[in-house]
């Protein structure tokens, strides 16, 4: 079965227009999910909506939104009023400019979609403004209402559809600068630089997600599975801590093999002399 289109609506450049479904590119329906159970009958548990103060179940016609303006005193606001502030072309998602990609943060990119066209009748204005884009190598922004809310867009050719991904807001976005002027600036050696890039090079790959397995998850569908079946389940033992480096110039030496670290060159030798010698100093 297909899935359903997350979203309806028309993509516009210009005068060109087309109709286009939207559907998410991710899926969390494989992970494993848990229900909150009653423990003494195994049935499951609901959820009620409890007053904060009578401690009374609230029936659903008395629900409402509610905007706290101060400590416990809050604006009520209907769901008529909210459609009071809906932006103009809520079905339409109207490209303002086009940018190249390595200028988009990586930490504004949100959620991805896949879009298509709606039917054969936009198919071509739809490859029309997907082959532009790829023949100039450029990101469309644009603007999409999803659930009230307005979202910047980024569109970019992706196959033979488009990617569409939400971007945050700059009010979003924590500046780094807050979390990073406490780091220290220490003076790397070259050798210890060649060494670390020796090391890199080691591991150097292409990116296939396909190689990287969720254990996490399969550990727990196996648990499940032995759980399931009347098996003990034995806590798992705890990992090794890792050493602490006593030596960097050493350690890094070390991750690159014992044969590596025998056969060091005389310039590494130099380095090494230098940090006991170092060492020496700060001791007396």
């Amino acid at each position: 079965m297909a899935p359903r289109a997350f979203w309806k609506g028309y993509l516009r450049l210009s005068l060109v227009t087309c109709p286009i479904e939207l559907y998410p590119a991710t899926t969390q329906a494989e992970k494993t999910r848990f229900h909150q159970i009653n423990h003494r009958t195994g049935h499951r548990l609901r959820q009620q909506m409890v007053d904060e103060e009578t401690g009374k179940v609230v029936d659903k016609e008395d629900k409402a939104r509610g905007y706290e303006l101060s400590k416990g005193r809050y604006v009520e606001v209907e769901e008529e009023e909210l459609e009071a502030v809906q932006v103009e072309s809520t079905h339409t998602i109207d490209i303002d400019s086009f940018v190249p990609a390595q200028e988009i943060d990586a930490r504004y990119r949100d959620r991805p979609y896949y879009v298509v066209p709606d039917g054969k009748v936009g198919a071509d204005a739809f490859a029309v403004i997907r082959e532009a884009m790829k023949e100039k190598d450029r990101v469309g922004l644009a603007r999409i209402v999803i659930a009230h809310r307005e979202h910047m867009i980024a569109l970019e050719p992706l196959g033979k559809g488009i990617l569409a991904t939400t971007l945050r807001y700059d009010y979003e976005m924590r500046e780094e600068g807050q979390f990073f002027k406490d780091i220290a600036t220490p003076k790397v050696s070259k050798d210890m630089l060649q060494l670390a890039g020796h090391i890199l090079d080691t591991k150097a790959a292409h990116f296939d997600p396909g190689k990287f397995k969720d254990r996490y998850e399969i550990a727990l569908r196996k648990l499940v599975e032995r759980k399931a079946a009347g098996k003990k389940i034995e806590p798992a033992a705890a990992p090794p801590k890792p050493d602490n480096v006593i030596n960097l110039m050493d350690a890094l030496r070390q991750s690159l093999g014992g044969g590596k670290a025998r056969g060091r060159s005389a310039a590494h030798r130099r380095s090494a002399g230098h940090a006991r010698r170092s060492r020496k100093r700060k001791a007396a």
